[in-house]
């Protein structure tokens, strides 16, 4: 008796499988963080009555969220290599001359810049943050390198937020918009087209402001998703017909 699981194709689903289940739960905690845990954050500090509640969810709560979205960003980002590793030695070569690989590689590049981002800027300043909290509520003093590395930690998660749209609409494509291309487009004129936006984003993300891009609020990074989405959908229409 065959089993389909224990075959290349098989294999591949196992890890779709496991890349889906990391992703949702990375992808999940970063949505709080913006869309929930932040607006909160705002509401308490507005509130002297109850402002003190928030030392007490950042040394309490925050460790245990910041637990499972860094990890389901590594289990999300690992599987996802695996996935086009078996993906690329069931197709070869041909397989840089698909709409999947024009689609799947751009959304990569940006889930790879996300992972970067989760574990190099954000979670090295929370830590800090976490540090500072417990160091309060100990009778000490806040750390002053606190603030500045909560307002770090802020802008990378909210470019984070803005990348992951079209990176979820290019995962999707890749498989189920039935897009046309040229064998013959010239890759590097597209993955240098990439290369220079998500470069130009991601130096906001490090060194800019949320303002920048009008991604303060939940509904401008938002719609600043959607509208990076099409110019990438239609950048990759351009550049491979």
């Amino acid at each position: 008796m065959n089993f389909a699981l224990f075959t290349l194709p098989g294999a591949e689903m196992l890890f779709r499988w496991i890349h889906y289940f990391a992703g949702v739960i990375w992808i999940g905690m970063l949505y709080y963080f913006n869309f929930v845990q932040g607006e909160w954050f705002k509401e308490l500090d507005a509130d002297e009555k109850i402002k003190s509640a928030r030392g007490i969810a950042v040394r309490t709560l925050v460790p245990r969220a910041l637990a499972w979205f860094r990890y389901g960003a590594l289990f999300t980002f690992v599987s996802g290599v695996i996935i086009m590793g078996l993906k690329g030695h069931g197709m070869g070569s041909a397989m840089f001359t698909t709409s999947w690989w024009a689609y799947i590689a751009t959304g990569a590049a940006f889930g790879t810049v996300m992972f970067l981002n989760v574990w190099l800027v954000i979670w090295p300043n929370q830590k800090i943050v976490i540090a500072s909290a417990k160091q309060v509520a100990g009778g000490g003093a806040a750390l002053p390198e606190a603030a500045g590395a909560a307002a770090k930690a802020g802008l990378a998660s909210r470019h984070n937020t803005l990348f992951s749209l079209p990176m979820l609409f290019l995962m999707g494509a890749a498989s189920h918009l039935p897009s046309q291309v040229n064998p013959d487009f010239n890759g590097w004129r597209l993955a240098i087209a990439i290369a220079l936006i998500l470069g130009g984003l991601e130096f906001n993300a490090l060194k800019g402001k949320t303002d920048n891009l009008k991604i303060t609020s939940i509904m401008g990074v938002t719609h600043m998703g959607v509208v990076l989405t099409f110019i990438l959908y239609f950048l990759i229409e351009a550049l491979t017909k």
